[in-house]
């Protein structure tokens, strides 16, 4: 695994050449207990020189360990990036490219703001706390949340033409 991506510029065919590899997850800078990268950043792109550009594309792909938003479980799930475009300005001094830091926001602009287990997630019940993925719950939800009871007063009734 290695800790940074780096194009050799000065050696790039004309044609471009392809790259695949893993770069160590220790370059995202996550931490906390409800999102945690594993196994590194795995990418394949391809990189070609058009005059004073290097430009580069490609697929990332990611795995993490996570919390889920709604129920609170613990899940896996890999993120993909597949449309990772970069484009560098090189000059005749430019030996080489760390592409680490475009690798590293990809992802992290990839992140779901709520990661969740699945789409059918039910939750967990805002009474009692039972995950509700796991069964009902045996609360009584007849009760209607009245914070918001003199809004209701505010509405106009309807008048039939």
């Amino acid at each position: 695994m290695d800790e940074k991506l780096i194009i050799d510029v000065a050696r790039l065919k004309a044609e471009g050449e392809e790259f695949s590899g893993v770069v160590d997850d220790a370059v995202l800078e996550i931490g906390g207990e409800l999102l945690r990268p594993f196994g590194g950043i795995r990418y394949e792109i391809s990189a070609q020189l058009f005059g004073t550009e290097l430009l580069v594309r490609g697929t990332l792909s990611q795995d993490f360990d996570a919390v889920c938003a709604r129920c609170g479980g613990d899940f896996d799930f890999t993120l993909n990036v597949d449309d990772f475009t970069v484009s560098v300005e090189v000059d005749e001094k430019s030996e080489f490219v760390d592409l680490t830091d475009e690798l590293r926001q990809s992802i992290i602009l990839a992140l779901p703001s709520y990661p969740v287990c699945r789409q059918d997630c039910r939750g967990v019940c805002v009474t009692c706390g039972k995950n509700l993925n796991e069964g009902p719950c045996t609360c009584s939800h007849s009760e209607r949340d009245s914070r918001w009871g003199a809004l209701d007063a505010l509405v106009p009734e309807k008048k039939d033409d």
